[in-house]
């Protein structure tokens, strides 16, 4: 199916699963917001979503970001999904709307840092690794709202919500405790009423789980290959 296909199926099951949500959910959060994964896709694959409707694009690493970033010649947000080394927080500071994957202290007050010598705001979110699993970053859920008070002390960086990455399963559904425990600590967040905050973003679910994750309460959910298709390698390989 062609990209403008892939898309409108999406945005159909995110409505479908808007459906299935409760009505506490419903009531609390923005409207969906598809983040269209970019990571080893061309610049022509980012404009041919971009012109059917897709108005945010993420990207997994800095540099490759930065490749694209002058020739896509396409108004759009650009939010960063993937683990940020403090050596590429300057250019990520420069380039990115959002930065989903805030998971210390240490790097919170180096995107503050760069941002001040910017005059800039940096829109964050924080990453928590709600599984527990050794191979992903993130903050565990317990020190999530004892980084989030410190962070929102820092002049230079506004935090906007929260992020997880769920472990893969076969079946969908296994994610939703997943989903469910990091709304939990999304709604305890909001609560706190954190000055210099704006708390409105649940970043959760990508193309395997993202309804799952939209009737748990997700507002941004992350999709590559349901938008683009498997991923192309140089070689001829490809990543399902």
């Amino acid at each position: 199916m062609s990209i403008a296909g892939n898309l409108e199926t999406i945005a159909q099951n995110i409505r479908s699963a808007l459906t299935r949500r409760s009505s506490h959910i419903a009531e609390q959060l923005q409207p969906v917001t598809i983040i269209a994964v970019t990571k080893n896709q061309d610049v022509a694959a980012m404009r041919e979503a971009i012109d059917h409707g897709v108005t945010v694009v993420g990207e997994n690493r800095v540099q490759e970001a930065m490749a694209k970033y002058n020739s896509l010649d396409r108004t759009v947000e650009w939010h960063l999904i993937g683990h940020l080394q403090t050596n590429k927080v300057r250019q990520a500071v420069s380039l990115f709307d959002l930065i989903h994957s805030v998971d210390s202290e240490r790097l919170a007050r180096e995107i503050d840092r760069a941002a001040a010598k910017i005059g800039k705001r940096q829109d964050i979110l924080l990453q928590v690794n709600v599984a527990g699993e050794e191979t992903k970053f993130g903050v565990s859920p317990r020190e999530a709202l004892v980084l989030a008070r410190l962070v929102a002390g820092f002049e230079h960086v506004r935090l906007c919500g929260l992020m997880t990455i769920a472990p893969f399963f076969d079946d969908a559904e296994m994610t939703r405790p997943v989903f469910r425990e990091l709304y939990h600590i999304y709604c305890e967040l909001k609560a706190l009423n954190l000055p210099g905050s704006d708390i409105k973003w649940l970043s959760m679910g990508m193309t395997n789980d993202y309804t799952v994750a939209v009737e748990e309460g997700a507002n941004l959910v992350r999709i590559g290959t349901g938008i683009f298709g498997p991923r192309q390698y140089r070689g001829g390989g490809k990543q399902i």
